[in-house]
């Protein structure tokens, strides 16, 4: 798995594309926290629960299903009058895409059993082909560690940079487009 940090970074990434002046801040806490909600999973090696198992680590909540389902439940609680500067679709769609960065994350590790993108028609578990992202410790306390270091230099390349990239490019192709629509004076 890629940090928690790492996931809420990519998932303010992916909000640059959606930004607009006058979107409330709660937005980008909401679209950070759907890209960790997946990782809630791991509660579940407390209660006996395989790791491969349906609702195991990398299970159901990294699925496309649960992306869309949490997606829905978010809009239709916390937004369900609309929010200034966003429609409903285009929030819901910004939280399916934090939401499914984690699993997507997930499956450019080298570690772990892979991804079930396509639970709960299938809990088949799937890599990228691609996968150049150290897999994280689950606990913590092994996060500060030399192996640690690793992960994070790996996230940083990997994860951070493509981010910042990503909000930079949508940003000035946002300002782009608002200088083309403003009025020119004659």
């Amino acid at each position: 798995m890629a940090s928690a940090l790492s996931h809420t970074v990519a998932a303010l990434g992916i909000g640059a594309c959606f930004y607009e002046r006058g979107i409330p801040k709660r937005v980008w806490l909401i679209g950070a926290a759907c890209s960790v909600i997946p990782d809630l999973d791991v509660i579940g090696f407390r209660f006996g629960i395989r790791y491969g198992d349906f609702l195991g680590h990398r299970g159901f909540t990294h699925s496309l299903v649960f992306a869309a389902l949490l997606a829905s439940a978010v809009v239709a609680t916390a937004f369900r009058h609309g929010i200034p500067g966003m429609g409903r679709f285009s929030m819901w769609l910004y939280c399916f895409l934090a939401t499914s960065s984690h699993g997507l994350l997930d499956a450019m590790t080298d570690g772990g059993l892979g991804v079930a993108f396509f639970a709960p028609f299938n809990n088949h578990r799937y890599f990228l082909p691609w996968r150049p992202i150290r897999v994280s410790p689950i606990a913590v306390g092994r996060f500060f560690t030399e192996r640690g270091l690793v992960v994070l230099k790996s996230e940083l390349i990997w994860i951070w940079l493509p981010a910042i990239i990503l909000t930079f490019v949508a940003l000035v192709l946002r300002r782009h487009d608002s200088a083309e629509k403003s009025p020119t004076p004659s």
